[in-house]
């Protein structure tokens, strides 16, 4: 039988820990302000480590303890999916959308990048 099948509680302890590089990357998405956005690209140059698709590994497998929805696409597509939830959060933020057309599918919005994008200024403090 392989850890895979292995039922969660009979997984060895190390198998639990979160990576040291997701965990930094959850550290980040948690500094994100509310109403703006990072790109999975600006995440990793903000760490200077890895590229968009660890990134978005990393959220995808790790990031539902934290506001997930501030982690975007740099093209402010919504995450195919997660839409609506998404779309929940950032009208309850005020970030910026940019409504969709009537030509476009599923009459989605988009996030206003040029607007909601935030480059990490006013650094946290004890940031990592």
């Amino acid at each position: 039988m392989s850890e895979e099948s292995l039922p969660t509680d009979a997984l060895p302890e190390y198998a639990h820990a979160l990576p040291e590089y997701a965990e930094r990357i959850l550290d980040v998405a948690e500094n994100i302000p509310s109403g703006r956005v990072m790109t999975y690209g600006d995440v990793a140059e903000w760490l200077e480590e890895g590229g968009p698709r660890q990134v978005g590994r990393a959220m995808a497998l790790y990031g539902g303890a934290v506001p997930w929805w501030r982690v975007v696409r740099a093209d402010g597509v919504l995450l195919p999916g997660h839409e609506l939830r998404a779309l929940d959060h950032y009208r309850e933020e005020g970030t910026p959308l940019r409504e969709a057309s009537h030509a476009s599918e599923g009459h989605l919005p988009r996030i206003d990048m040029r607007r909601a994008r935030w480059d990490g200024g006013e650094r946290a403090e004890g940031h990592i």
